[in-house]
């Protein structure tokens, strides 16, 4: 595997949205409990915040995997996937360590090497190391790939915390209270106002605050992101499994149907296959025109702001959107 440049992704929220069949851990969860006296992770965890918050780390194995799984249920476990291959890997792994130590234990994060535990990669669809990937009520949220900054990821950590409260995910480990200078800072009101929105499952509230927030600051990059992805929650919201499978039938049978692409875009965004939410809607307006072409287009420039202008799969997509209108 190559470790590719930086290219963290944008906030986590969309991710979670519908995460059936992104990532299957089923394989791996059917593994041997730890050995005697060797602790579960989530007492390892607590045991390390007694010491000091920065102990917020445990070593991934196959025998750890699934305690560490459950304890997502109470606090998200961030899985930073490495190797001793990748020169990234130490400067990535010393980052989050550092950063999920300032959250006071509503973080956990689990180092795991691929070279010994090869199934995690296949599992997680790992493209290249280091990787970080949440997993939320045992649901994987994909978080970034290669490098990564302290800011970046104190950024997608804040978002994936958001996320969890508004999934019921608020736990802590008993970790002290961050320093501080470590603590995140305050949101803006109206920021604030669409995440108490969210955390109450009122899609619409949040929506209307984002758009106020655009109202009285056009460049607010951070509310114009939330929008996006306060409306793609509000779509898939109401959709259940069935539903999705229907969906996708639909599609996949009706490659001109304009309801069922864009609903299968929002499942493949919301589920991890970006690339192939962004190909399905390029491809869309390369076949299409009239009112259908700009409603596509319109929509896929919202899925660039679910996703983030710096991921490399939306360069890609917006340069294919470039040939197909030019």
């Amino acid at each position: 595997m190559s470790s590719p440049a930086s290219r963290p992704v944008p906030p986590a929220a969309a991710n979670l949205l519908n995460l059936r069949g992104a990532v299957d851990l089923s394989s791996l969860k059917q593994r041997p409990a730890s050995p005697a006296g060797a602790g579960t992770p989530q007492e390892g965890a607590q045991q390390g915040a007694a010491a000091g918050a920065a102990e917020l780390k445990v070593n991934v194995t196959e025998g750890n995997f699934q305690q560490l799984v459950e304890l997502s249920a109470q606090v998200p476990v961030v899985f930073a996937l490495w190797a001793s291959y990748s020169p990234e890997s130490a400067a990535v792994l010393e980052v989050l360590e550092r950063v999920v130590a300032g959250y006071g234990g509503r973080l956990v994060l689990g180092a795991a090497d691929i070279e010994a535990f090869p199934q995690l990669a296949q599992a997680f669809q790992v493209q290249a190391v280091p990787t970080a990937v949440a997993v939320l009520k045992g649901q994987p949220v994909p978080l970034f790939q290669g490098s990564a900054d302290e800011q970046q990821v104190r950024s997608l950590f804040d978002e994936l915390l958001k996320v969890a409260a508004a999934n019921g995910v608020t736990g802590s480990l008993g970790a002290g209270a961050a320093e501080e200078g470590d603590a995140p800072a305050p949101l803006p009101p109206l920021h604030q106002a669409a995440f108490d929105a969210i955390e109450a499952g009122d899609y619409a509230a949040a929506a209307d605050a984002y758009r106020q927030a655009l109202t009285e600051m056009p460049a607010d990059h951070e509310a114009k992101a939330g929008l996006a992805q306060v409306e793609l929650m509000a779509r898939l919201q109401p959709l259940s499994a069935q539903d999705s499978e229907a969906l996708r039938t639909l599609a996949a049978n009706e490659p001109d149907n304009l309801e069922a692409q864009l609903g299968v875009a929002d499942l493949d965004v919301a589920g991890g296959h970006v690339e192939d939410a962004l190909n399905r809607l390029v491809s869309f307006i390369g076949r299409n025109f009239g009112p259908e072409r700009e409603t596509v287009r319109v929509r896929l420039l919202e899925l660039f702001d679910v996703v983030g202008a710096a991921d490399e799969r939306v360069a890609k997509a917006r340069q294919a959107l470039a040939r197909v209108l030019f």
